[in-house]
Formats: C-alpha cells, sequence, structure tokens
C-alpha cells in the first residue's frame, strides 16, 4: 500500500471547484481545504506508486484551476 498527501494550490476563486474535483478522484481518501502557502491537502491511498504517479501527475494536475502540487509519500519507520 502505498500512501500520500498532496499539497495543491488553486488559483485565486477556483478553490472550491478543484476541492470537489479532487475528493472525486479514486484512490483519494480524505480532501482537506487549509490556510497557508497551500489550498488543499489531499490523502491518497493506493497498491503502487505507479497509480499514485498517475492521480498525481494525470488526474490532480490535469485539473483546470489547479497551479501547483507538492506530494509527500509516507514511509514507515
Amino acid at each position: 500500500m502505498v500512501k500520500a498527501y498532496s499539497l495543491v494550490s488553486a488559483e485565486p476563486g477556483k478553490t472550491s471547484e478543484v476541492f470537489a474535483k479532487i475528493r472525486a478522484v479514486e484512490g483519494v481518501k480524505s480532501t482537506e481545504a487549509v490556510a497557508g502557502p497551500y489550498d488543499i491537502v489531499a490523502r491518497i491511498e493506493v497498491d503502487s506508486l505507479e497509480k499514485l504517479t498517475k492521480i498525481v501527475f494525470g488526474d490532480i494536475r490535469g485539473i483546470p484551476g489547479v497551479t501547483n502540487t507538492t506530494t509527500l509519500i509516507v514511509v514507515e519507520l
């Protein structure tokens, strides 16, 4: 299981629309709107790194209004 957090920046005025579209992406387990340098934090859980790559680079970054993403992959200690 691959778990990650994707920190998403959106164009001004598009955060609600982007939030709803990210929430609907398969593999996204939770979505939170946040204040600070990012607008949305999405928790993603999938069964492979390839699926994570598809979600971040295809699904999330492909949403109109998304300007930037930073993805943090969870590691087991």
